[in-house]
């Protein structure tokens, strides 16, 4: 009996111990991340950040399963949700949003 009650808390701590890596990897955002040699630049693939919340004060990442991939070769410590990207995808969706007015004046 006592052997499996161990090998029960076994399966339990290995289950809860993956969950727990996984949602701390989805937590960062981060897709995929390819450091190069010196460990310095990365390249990272993470979601764009839902529009409806990018100017707010808390941006949250789109589903990764709508394709709206961002492509990203920078510093490895660069964050999906941080000022510096928030900044540039708000540019972008300014950008995309005068460009679709220019189309229709």
């Amino acid at each position: 009996m006592s052997h499996l009650r161990r090998i029960r808390l076994r399966l339990f701590l290995t289950g809860t111990i993956v969950l727990l890596s996984s949602a701390l990897w989805a937590a960062e955002g981060v897709i995929y991340r390819s450091p190069d040699a010196s460990g310095e630049f990365c390249h990272l693939k993470f979601p764009a950040i839902r529009e409806d919340t990018l100017w707010t004060n808390r941006p949250v990442l789109k589903d990764p399963s709508e394709g709206d991939i961002i492509d990203f070769y920078g510093p490895c410590n660069h964050d999906p949700l941080g000022r510096a990207e928030v900044l540039n995808q708000r540019a972008n969706a300014r950008r995309q949003r005068d460009r679709i007015d220019g189309e229709t004046d």
